[in-house]
C-alpha cells in the first residue's frame, strides 16, 4: 500500500513539473532581434542608411582637413613634412642649378677674366705670341670656374649642413606658410601672381663662404641676393588657398562629427552587424576615392610646373612630400575599415562564419586539453575568465580601438599589427577559459559513469510497477537479481510516457 502511495505522489511531481515546462515555453520572450524588428519602423532603417551614407562621403574630407590643420598648421609637423626634400636628388639638382646661376649672373666673371688677362697681355715683357692668346682663354677659365662654383654647391646641398639649413628654413618661414595658404603675402615663403616661392638668399650665403674658404676670393664680392625658388606655378593659387581656408576652419571636428553619425548609424539600425560591416566598407571605399583624388591633384600639379622651374621628377617629388602623411591616413582608414568589415563578417550567422568561430574554438580547445594532460591546471582562474570571457573579448577589442586612436601618426602596418595583437589575446582568453567540469551519471548500486557534456537535469526514475515504452513488446518489468547482488536495482527511464500527464 505504501509503494501505491510513492508512486501515485511520484507521478503527481512528474505531471507538475511537465505542466511547468510547458509554461515556461509558452511564455517565453522572443529572441532580442526579433523585439526589434517589430518595434523599429522602416523609418529607422532609412535613417541608419542617411547617417552612414553621410558619414561615409565626408570621411575623406575629414582626412584632408586633419592633414591641414595638424601637419600645416604645426610647425614641427610642418618642417618633418618637407625635410625629406632637401636629401630629394631632383629638388637638389634643381636648386644646386638655382643657385649657382643666380651666382653668375651677378658676379661677372668672365668679365674679370678678361680685364685681368688683358692686364696681363699688356705686361711689357710678355712675348707676343703670348699675349695675343692670353684674351682667348677667358671664356675657359670662365667655364672652369662656373664647373667650380657648381661643384661647391653640389657638395653643399647634399651635405647635413644644407639638411639643417633647409629645416631651419622652413621652420623661420612657417609662419609665412600660414600666411600665404591664407591669402595674404610676406616673409620668405610668398605668393605671387601664379607662383609659390621659397626664397634662397640663406642657401646663397652659405655658397658665398663654402667659395671664399676654398680660395676663390673673387666670390666676395657676391652682393646680398633675395632670390626666390619656386615650388609651385599654377593659375589656380588663389583656388587652392580657399580651400586650405575651408579644411583648416573644420579643423579636427569634422572627423568627431564622422564618427558619431557612423554611431547613430549603427545604433538606429535593425541588423547592428550589418550596419557595422556596411560602414566599414562605405569607409574603405572613400579612402579609394581620396587616393583616385590625390592622384588626379598630382598628375594636375605635375602638368601645370613648367619644365625651366621644375622638371617633372622634382615636382612629382615635391607633390608626393607635400601630401605623404594625407595618404599615410588614407592607407590606416582603409586598413581600419577592412579589419573591421572582416570582424563583423566573422561574427555573423554564415555558414564560412560558423565554421571558422568552431575552427578556431575547437583549435584552442585542442591546446588547452594538451596542456592539461601535461599537467595545465588554472583551477578558479580558468573558470572566471570562461564564466566573463565574451566580457573580455569585448574588453580587447576596444583596448585596441583605443590604442588606434591615441597613435600619434598610425599607418597601415600599424593599424594590421594591433588587429593581429588583439587576435592574439582572443586566443589566449579562449585557451584560458576552462568550461566547467562535466557532471557524471551515477547508476544505482554502481560506479560513476562519465560524461562527455554537463548535466543539467536528469530524469526522474520511476517505479518499475509503472514503466512502459513506446515501441511493441512486452512492458517492461522489474529486474531480477543479479549473480553480484540479491538488492533489485531499477533502471533509469530514458522517456516518459505521454499518458501520465492525463
Amino acid at each position: 500500500m505504501s509503494d501505491a502511495k510513492e508512486d501515485a505522489k511520484e507521478v503527481e511531481r512528474l505531471r507538475a513539473r511537465v505542466a511547468e515546462l510547458e509554461a515556461q515555453l509558452t511564455t517565453a520572450e522572443p529572441p532580442p532581434s526579433a523585439k526589434t524588428h517589430r518595434r523599429k519602423s522602416p523609418w529607422w532603417a532609412v535613417s541608419s542608411a542617411v547617417l552612414i551614407t553621410l558619414a561615409c562621403v565626408l570621411a575623406p574630407l575629414s582626412v584632408a582637413t586633419v592633414w591641414a590643420s595638424t601637419e600645416l598648421s604645426d610647425t614641427d609637423a610642418y618642417v618633418e613634412t618637407v625635410a625629406p626634400l632637401a636629401n630629394d636628388p631632383a629638388v637638389q639638382n634643381a636648386i644646386a642649378g638655382e643657385v649657382t646661376t643666380v651666382i653668375f649672373d651677378n658676379l661677372d666673371v668672365q668679365g674679370f677674366t678678361t680685364d685681368a688677362l688683358s692686364t696681363l697681355a699688356d705686361q711689357p715683357n710678355v712675348p707676343p705670341r703670348i699675349a695675343d692668346a692670353l684674351p682667348a682663354l677667358a671664356v675657359p677659365i670662365t667655364n672652369g670656374v662656373r664647373s667650380f662654383t657648381r661643384d661647391q654647391v653640389d657638395k653643399l646641398v647634399a651635405s647635413p649642413q644644407f639638411a639643417q639649413l633647409w629645416d631651419q628654413v622652413n621652420r623661420v618661414a612657417h609662419e609665412q606658410v600660414n600666411v600665404l595658404l591664407s591669402g595674404q603675402q610676406g616673409g620668405a615663403l610668398s605668393a605671387q601672381g601664379n607662383q609659390i616661392t621659397l626664397n634662397l638668399g640663406p642657401v646663397i650665403d652659405q655658397v658665398k663662404t663654402r667659395l671664399v674658404d676654398q680660395g676663390f676670393t673673387l666670390a666676395s664680392r657676391i652682393p646680398a641676393i633675395d632670390k626666390s625658388f619656386v615650388l609651385v606655378q599654377s593659375d589656380s593659387i588663389s583656388q587652392a588657398q580657399g580651400f586650405y581656408r575651408t579644411l583648416n576652419t573644420l579643423g579636427v571636428w569634422l572627423p568627431v562629427a564622422v564618427l558619431v553619425l557612423l554611431a547613430a548609424g549603427v545604433v538606429l539600425a535593425r541588423d547592428r552587424r550589418r550596419a557595422v560591416l556596411k560602414a566599414a566598407l562605405g569607409l574603405t571605399g572613400g579612402m579609394l576615392v581620396l587616393g583616385v583624388a590625390l592622384a588626379l591633384a598630382r598628375s594636375w600639379y605635375v602638368g601645370t610646373t613648367p619644365a625651366d622651374i621644375l622638371n617633372e621628377r622634382a615636382a612629382g617629388d615635391v607633390f608626393d612630400t607635400l601630401v605623404r602623411f594625407m595618404r599615410t591616413g588614407l592607407r590606416m582608414v582603409a586598413v581600419a575599415g577592412l579589419v573591421i568589415a572582416l570582424g563583423a563578417v566573422l561574427t555573423g550567422p554564415s555558414s564560412f562564419a560558423v565554421k571558422t568561430r568552431a575552427t578556431f574554438e575547437g583549435g584552442m580547445g585542442s591546446l588547452r586539453g594538451g596542456a592539461e594532460s601535461a599537467g595545465w591546471n588554472t583551477g578558479r582562474f580558468g573558470a572566471w575568465v570562461f564564466s566573463y570571457k565574451r566580457a573580455l573579448q569585448a574588453t580587447a577589442a576596444i583596448l585596441g580601438g583605443l590604442v588606434l586612436v591615441f597613435w600619434a601618426r598610425p599607418t597601415g602596418w600599424v593599424v594590421l599589427g594591433i588587429a593581429l595583437a588583439v587576435v592574439l589575446v582572443l586566443a589566449v582568453i579562449e585557451f584560458l577559459a576552462t568550461p566547467p567540469a562535466p557532471l557524471a551519471t551515477v547508476p544505482a548500486g554502481g560506479e560513476p559513469e562519465p560524461s562527455g557534456a554537463a548535466v543539467v537535469e536528469e530524469a526522474p526514475h520511476l517505479p518499475a510497477q509503472k514503466q512502459r515504452t513506446t515501441t511493441a513488446g512486452p512492458p517492461v518489468g522489474a529486474s531480477t537479481p543479479s549473480s553480484e547482488t540479491s538488492a533489485p536495482t531499477k533502471p533509469p527511464v530514458s522517456t516518459v510516457d505521454p499518458s501520465l500527464k492525463e
